[in-house]
């Protein structure tokens, strides 16, 4: 049986919905459910809806909608599984050589694997889109090898670019912006993700699948001159 979600307040103008407390499919879906469901049918003074890995927070009007009203609305919802049809898998282009998998020797030394082994694992597996978060267009996956697990860095490093594919704490990531991360830098694709200008702004779904394809060096320069001109460069499998 299921468990019951916790209701959990944010301040006086949110409300959190925790369906458990891991990275899993199950709890992930019906995250998932419920953000259908309000989305379906609707409340007002409902602001916006934030899915996340276990949890869906709830951004509401506290003049027009109350923290216990909203609660009961969201008991009443009919939460209806995900459609049976298979989600959408992608594959993006990654590349593990320098100068873009800046910590793929010091992972690799963490780990005592070699290089090709960490970069072999983290191309081998089949990521799930759990959620965007943390900044704009962060893409979020699970399914990272338990090989791989490693804890975040004691202190940030510096900036990583757009299209790093991070690692820590037995969760994988695309980065959409430069930014100082307590996370390591495996390599990086040149896929456009993330871009405000476009509608929607990201291009991979969560629920969707990932996967990886190593390119060289050279590809990734010719792929990051397509992105640059707007062509997609990640891909559907088929």
């Amino acid at each position: 049986m299921q468990a019951p979600p916790r209701y959990l307040p944010a301040g006086e103008t949110a409300l959190v919905v925790e369906f458990g407390a891991a990275i899993d499919p199950a709890l992930n879906a019906r995250v998932r459910a419920l953000d259908r469901a309000l989305a379906a049918c609707p409340v007002d003074g409902v602001v916006e809806t934030v899915p996340t890995y276990r949890s869906l927070m709830i951004h509401f009007d506290p003049r027009a909608l109350s923290s216990a009203a909203l609660i009961e609305h969201i008991r009443a919802l009919a939460l209806e599984p995900e459609s049976g049809e298979a989600p959408r898998h992608w594959i993006v282009p990654i590349c593990y050589a320098a100068p873009h998998a800046e910590d793929l020797a010091e992972v690799a030394a963490l780990l005592d694997l070699a290089p090709e082994r960490v970069a072999a694992l983290h191309a081998g597996a089949t990521y799930r889109v759990y959620m965007y978060g943390f900044a704009p267009g962060y893409v979020f996956l699970g399914g990272l090898p338990a090989q791989l697990s490693i804890s975040r860095r004691p202190t940030p490093r510096p900036p990583v670019p757009p299209g790093a594919a991070l690692i820590a704490g037995g969760q994988a990531l695309i980065a959409s912006i430069p930014m100082p991360t307590g996370w390591y830098n495996l390599g990086r694709t040149p896929a456009v993700l993330f871009d405000p200008r476009r509608n929607p702004p990201v291009s991979i779904d969560v629920g969707d699948a990932v996967s990886f394809e190593p390119i060289e060096a050279a590809r990734f320069a010719a792929l990051e001159q397509m992105a640059r001109q707007g062509l997609p460069v990640a891909r559907q499998k088929t």
